[in-house]
């Protein structure tokens, strides 16, 4: 049986106002083989091996699509859609600037966009069976925001990069709220604050 958390959200727009949301206790991660066993087993009319197989080309073959510009739809799943950011050490450039554009060297494939089926979601609901868990609460910071824009424009004057994590560390904040700030922060071009790199590698460093 799942577990249901009541997770306080942050206040980003500074309302004062407590609000929450509900998320899953998530136990585990089933693996690829796990997974397999699952759906091979007795009864089912399929063995291991194949449903690996089929897997492998399924994959093979949403990359193949997706890469010449395509989106996937799987019934009973959902829709594939691929993602664009730049390179590594690239700059967004504007849409009307005089500063160099982008080409297409510059441009990647950072993600992948997954719609899914209602039918799934309502499958999903159905096989559910929740029990409620612990209630979540933020972590507190001891500075305000304007302090924390302060002490994390004094680490970047010090340091070539700065991580989530080491924002978690100066200002007591938890992660995710830590994550959402830094991406405000940045959206700010005054606040001289930037990303290089993407994915798990991204890092914030000072706008140069």
């Amino acid at each position: 049986m799942a577990e249901y958390i009541k997770q306080e959200m942050s206040d980003m727009d500074g309302s004062g106002k407590k609000r929450v949301f509900y998320r899953m206790r998530i136990i585990d991660n089933i693996s690829t083989e796990a997974f397999i066993q699952s759906v091979a087993q007795p009864g089912s009319g399929l063995n291991a091996g194949e449903v690996a197989h089929v897997l492998s080309a399924v994959a093979d073959r949403l990359a193949q699509h997706m890469g010449q510009g395509y989106t996937v739809s799987i019934d009973g799943l959902g829709t594939f859609r691929p993602t664009l950011g730049l390179v590594k050490g690239k700059e967004m450039d504007t849409l009307d600037g005089d500063e160099q554009k982008r080409n297409a060297m510059s441009i990647v494939v950072d993600g992948i966009a997954f719609k899914p089926e209602k039918e799934l979601i309502r499958k999903t609901n159905r096989k559910c069976r929740l029990r409620r868990g612990n209630v979540s609460r933020l972590h507190r910071s001891p500075y305000t925001q304007e302090e924390r824009l302060a002490l994390a424009q004094k680490y970047l004057e010090e340091h070539p990069y700065m991580r989530i994590s080491d924002y978690v560390a100066l200002t007591k904040l938890g992660r995710t709220t830590a994550t959402l700030e830094l991406r405000a922060f940045k959206s700010v071009p005054e606040n001289n604050i930037t990303t290089d790199g993407r994915g798990s590698g991204k890092v914030y460093v000072k706008r140069g």
